[in-house]
């Protein structure tokens, strides 16, 4: 399928893991993608694995320079922009959520939460087109030890793509993908060492990969989800359905 032929999207923290996969699926459909991300040397790899159809812009998610400098460059590379990703997010801090430091708790909502506004208004202004998708997680869906301050900024993101979805329409679509346990660097410390014991908790018998995200993100962002916005789509593996999350 070539889903998005003459079509341009940006991916914020698309250097590797899910937004890397994402970026790669939408070029195998035609798209022209730009990438973003703090490490520049990153960059670089993403873009040569992607090719010709692919551009990257390095600084931080939540800094209004490299935001301004991001669409400066689609403006001039590309002249549109289609759909947005907003993917970038973090998350520095573990353990009781009473117990997080107030600063790691305020840039995981800046990071997570205000700057995938912010993206999003200036997709907006610069004339985004088509669709938005944010990253989530099952973790914003109910508790989450261990993550929870995480958790708090990804229901939040749940809650704001409602809210952007009603602004937007009928123009502009926005959902959501909440992915469980996806074997990336991000989310290493919740599987590496003890991998099987993690996965048996999933009836599809297995962790997520970046590709089981990709793919869901490219079908919201599509024409085949024309009447779809303000949805949360779960990608868990069926863990869901245990009531784990």
């Amino acid at each position: 399928m070539q889903r998005f032929d003459g079509q341009v999207a940006l991916i914020t923290g698309g250097s590797r893991g899910i937004g890397l996969a994402i970026a790669q699926r939408l070029v195998e459909e035609g798209a022209s993608v730009v990438v973003t991300g703090r490490k520049q040397e990153s960059l670089d790899e993403a873009v040569a694995q992607l090719g010709a159809n692919a551009s990257a812009v390095a600084g931080r998610a939540d800094d209004a320079e490299h935001r301004a400098a991001v669409f400066a460059h689609i403006s001039d590379r590309h002249g549109r922009l289609d759909h947005l990703v907003n993917n970038a997010g973090i998350n520095p801090a573990y353990g009781p959520l009473l117990d997080v430091d107030e600063a790691a708790v305020r840039k995981i909502l800046e990071v997570n939460v205000v700057a995938t506004l912010e993206w999003t208004r200036s997709a907006v202004a610069a004339g985004l087109a088509h669709s938005v998708v944010n990253l989530a997680s099952v973790a914003g869906t109910s508790a989450s030890p261990g993550i929870a301050a995480y958790g708090v900024s990804k229901a939040a993101l749940i809650n704001l793509t409602v809210q952007l979805a009603q602004e937007l329409a009928p123009r502009i679509r926005v959902n959501a993908v909440a992915p469980a346990v996806v074997k990336t660097a991000f989310a290493r410390a919740l599987y590496e060492g003890h991998e099987e014991q993690a996965a048996a908790a999933y009836p599809l018998g297995r962790l997520g990969l970046p590709t089981d995200v990709a793919g869901p993100v490219a079908f919201l962002l599509s024409d085949d989800a024309a009447w779809i916005t303000g949805q949360t789509l779960s990608i868990d593996g069926g863990v869901g359905i245990r009531g784990l999350w």
